[in-house]
């Protein structure tokens, strides 16, 4: 299906970074914005590091409604990543210039190579879970059923404590 004969939908990113983190935040979201048009941004929040001791990590969620299908999605996503000069092949928990994921498209439950949505980070990281709850709680998580407010209020924050440091500058 062609990119202009597809209805907009809801997409929903989780970005993180603890190497420079406001100024790779700050670029990702720039170039997010001149592809794909205006922003919603959740409050930046820091939390320490999952499965590696390290400096804190700044996340966000973001927010905005395209025609463009999930793989041109992740596919800029990924020149993000190269912008920001993340290099894979590091291990899967280390420090990070730039994180960036695809959380939802819409309603869809996709499973195809390198497109996984909804994803489950949503659901077991409090720092993907809250900025998500802040931007969109009424939002219903296409699997579960669930509003994004109902999956935070039954959230263990102990888990992954957050603290709101302030709204990103972009």
């Amino acid at each position: 299906m062609a990119e202009e004969s597809r209805s907009a939908v809801d997409v929903y990113l989780s970005a993180g970074s603890n190497v420079a983190p406001e100024k790779n935040l700050s670029l990702a979201c720039r170039e997010l914005a001149h592809r794909f048009g205006p922003l919603r941004l959740s409050g930046v929040y820091r939390n320490p590091p999952v499965g590696f001791a390290g400096d804190d990590f700044l996340n966000l969620v973001v927010h905005f409604r395209t025609t463009a299908p999930p793989s041109v999605i992740v596919a800029e996503l990924e020149r993000l990543h190269t912008l920001a000069g993340r290099v894979r092949g590091l291990e899967r928990f280390a420090p990070r210039a730039l994180d960036l994921d695809l959380l939802l498209y819409g309603a869809a439950v996709l499973a195809e190579p390198g497109i996984r949505v909804p994803r489950e980070d949503i659901l077991d990281y409090g720092f993907v879970l809250g900025p998500l709850a802040e931007l969109a709680p009424h939002l219903r998580h296409p699997v579960t059923g669930d509003t994004i407010a109902q999956l935070w209020a039954l959230f263990d924050k102990t888990s992954c404590p957050l603290q709101r440091v302030s709204d990103l500058a972009v």
